[in-house]
């Protein structure tokens, strides 16, 4: 019988392999990149468009293309599009970032005849009718009223703003903007960001030379958009510091939001730094998750993350505790840093934090979506698959005495952004 009195023996994550993806073009010039793999005839096909023509007057456009591109064409209405696609089985999503926007297709291999000229009205002859537009404006300023009214999207919202300002990193839409939305704009910019020079496209799933034909047809053979537009890019200073209270005599828990502009994964210590952040708040087993809710009761979750973007990198610890513990909470925060700082990590907590990770990597490849996704992520910081293998090879060989160091070296806390919402 299983002696449950024992620890189940384990070991380390040794090889985690990738699926580097197939290079082609379309005949228009447009860039694909194709994971095939999978037994099942289902696939996803991901247009991904660089954010262009950042307006700070304008700060909704990008995210209002995003939300209504697929509520209307010259020829096919909200309903019809929504019909047609459930009709074969497929599924439609848009997505937004600071850095890009996409639209997702998953469908079934023999339906890609059908489906894809649904999908190219929707980037070629989106209208954005003016009747979805004001519903869109209207459910979107009731949510971000009710958003408002939460301490955590205060902190989240205040926090980003204080670090990268008004660009589109820095989060600070308000209600007012929804109201200024034009119809006439998001047809500007659709016109500007949705075209072939400015897309990429990457396939995941069972993707033959049949599948790619019936593509190239459709995608690469008769879009041709050349608007003009001017690629967003952005640089932030690290001047930005200081501690921001909004209080709220009344709140039962205060949110904190904490962290400083930081450094992203083109940048040599990233994989130590991501180390150094799960031991700190990076997982379930981490020390702020140890202190601040487990020991002190404070709180039911507290985290640290370490975010990379096109232009930027970003480091924080989130959480929301009791009004009345919140000094408290700051205090064994900042103690949790300082001991990174002082002390070296034993060789079993660090065993412990290596084996999350590598296990977490290895969970994360479980198919041909997956995979993509991973490459996504190199493609757009310009980076090859070294970066895996350096990330890997890192998180298996960093010492306590190099994490220390980058505790030292990135972990200020005399200069992070402090934001409370509540009572402090």
């Amino acid at each position: 019988m299983l002696n449950r009195t024992l620890v189940p023996e384990s070991k380390q994550v040794n090889d985690i392999n990738f699926i580097a993806p197939k290079k082609q073009e379309l005949s228009n010039g447009i860039k694909v990149f194709t994971i095939n793999a999978g037994k099942q005839e289902l696939v996803r096909i991901e247009f991904v468009f660089q954010n262009v023509n950042w307006d700070q007057s304008k700060p909704l456009q990008a995210i209002g293309v995003s939300h209504l591109i697929n509520n209307g064409t010259t020829t096919l209405t909200a309903r019809e599009i929504a019909d047609k696609v459930d009709y074969y089985g497929a599924f439609l999503q848009t997505e937004y970032g600071a850095d890009q926007s996409s639209i997702k297709l998953y469908t079934l291999n023999k339906h890609l005849g059908s489906v894809f000229p649904i999908l190219w009205s929707i980037l070629n002859e989106s209208i954005f009718p003016q009747q979805e537009l004001d519903i869109f404006k209207q459910n979107q300023q009731q949510s971000l009223k009710v958003s408002l009214q939460k301490n955590d999207f205060l902190a989240r919202k205040n926090f980003a703003h204080s670090i990268f300002g008004d660009s589109p990193y820095g989060s600070n839409i308000e209600v007012e903007d929804y109201q200024q939305m034009q119809q006439a704009d998001l047809v500007n910019y659709f016109a500007a960001a949705y075209k072939p020079e400015n897309c990429t496209l990457f396939v995941a799933g069972k993707f033959e030379d049949a599948e790619f034909d019936i593509l190239n047809n459709i995608f690469g053979k008769e879009w041709h958009n050349k608007a003009n537009s001017t690629p967003n890019a952005f640089s932030f200073s690290t001047s930005a510091k200081g501690d921001l209270l909004i209080e709220r005599p009344d709140a039962i828990q205060s949110a904190i939001r904490m962290g400083m502009l930081g450094i992203n994964r083109t940048h040599e210590d990233f994989a130590g730094f991501q180390v150094l952040n799960c031991l700190l708040g990076g997982y379930f087993g981490s020390r702020l998750m140890a202190n601040i809710r487990e020991d002190k009761g404070y709180t039911y979750g507290i985290g640290s993350a370490v975010v990379s973007m096109k232009d930027a990198g970003y480091f924080f610890i989130a959480t929301e505790v009791g009004a009345d513990v919140c000094s408290n909470a700051l205090a064994e925060i900042e103690k949790e840093i300082d001991l990174l700082k002082s002390e070296l990590v034993s060789p079993e907590e660090l065993d412990l934090v290596r084996n999350y990770m590598l296990g977490s990597m290895l969970g994360s490849l479980e198919n041909a979506f997956s995979h993509a996704d991973k490459f996504k992520n190199i493609y757009f910081s310009g980076l090859d698959y070294n970066y895996y293998d350096n990330y890997i090879q890192t998180v298996k060989t960093v010492t306590a005495e190099q994490l220390k160091a980058l505790a030292n070296k990135y972990l200020n806390t005399s200069e992070f952004i402090k934001v409370v919402v509540g009572k402090k």
